[in-house]
């Protein structure tokens, strides 16, 4: 697996291979994450988790599965491999939305049954493979784990942030952010 060990690599990462469309949203990768880290700075999120947003589907980006995997019954498990390559730069603060942000489709699903009719056509799919709604042990445990709830804020960011051709700050502009919690 693939190791990021600086800002310039994960920024890279996001420039070039974040053109490629979004899973059939109007977006790109890089235009979803830049909308996302947006959203949950206008919401007054902390550093933490709008760097959380900008790259909570770095993994997406890792992995080789393609754009249609979900569609070929696949789960990329992107969140783990995001995390994967951030770990041991980022606080837990920043990783365990990430980690945790699939769960939280999962979680919203479960606690609020017409979540579920808010989803993209691409975000119902995925959520077959991801497990589907949780059961109330699983909500239970979710809910208990640190940084869960934060978490569910970076899930609503993440299913607003597909819309096309929204001006929002360019990535450069989230350096210092990074930069001031990368270790």
């Amino acid at each position: 697996m693939m190791q990021l060990s600086t800002i310039d690599q994960v920024f890279e990462v996001l420039a070039t291979g974040g053109a490629t469309a979004y899973f059939g949203e109007p977006v790109t990768v890089l235009e979803h994450s830049l909308q996302a880290a947006w959203i949950i700075d206008q919401c007054g999120g902390d550093d933490t988790l709008v760097v959380a947003a900008l790259l909570h589907d770095l993994g997406h980006l890792l992995h080789l599965e393609g754009e249609d995997a979900a569609q070929r019954g696949l789960d990329t498990r992107h969140e783990e491999l995001g995390v994967a390559v951030l770990a041991g730069h980022l606080p837990a603060s920043v990783l365990d939305p990430i980690r945790m942000h699939v769960a939280a489709k999962r979680y919203l699903c479960f606690a609020e049954p017409k979540y579920v009719d808010e989803l993209s056509p691409s975000s119902v799919e995925s959520l077959a493979l991801q497990g589907g709604p949780m059961t109330d042990g699983e909500a239970e445990e979710y809910l208990a784990a640190p940084h869960a709830r934060e978490a569910v804020r970076l899930r609503r960011a993440d299913d607003a942030a597909k819309i096309a051709n929204l001006a929002v700050p360019a990535l450069e502009s989230y350096r210092p952010l990074v930069a001031a919690l990368w270790q």
